[in-house]
């Protein structure tokens, strides 16, 4: 049990990809205090899951920011 619980594992310590997420978002919330507007917050989680989204598809992160900013946005392909 200890060594599932070591830095060097390779296994997440929750299971919930979601929850992962959401973490993310609250810490910012904690540290800048939260959202100003909701239109910042709407932009902020559209990024956050672009972004997330892309790392889940093995994309370059710069890479994908890159395009979104070119207007040719990284879509992923359905199978």
């Amino acid at each position: 049990m200890v060594w599932c619980r070591s830095a060097r594992s390779p296994f997440p310590f929750d299971n919930n990809a979601a929850e992962r997420e959401v973490r993310r978002v609250k810490f910012r919330q904690k540290i800048s205090g939260g959202m100003r507007t909701l239109t910042g917050a709407e932009h902020f989680c559209h990024l956050r899951s672009y972004l997330a989204t892309a790392t889940k598809h093995g994309i370059n992160l710069l890479d994908a920011l890159a395009q979104l900013a070119s207007g040719r946005p990284w879509v992923p392909t359905i199978n």
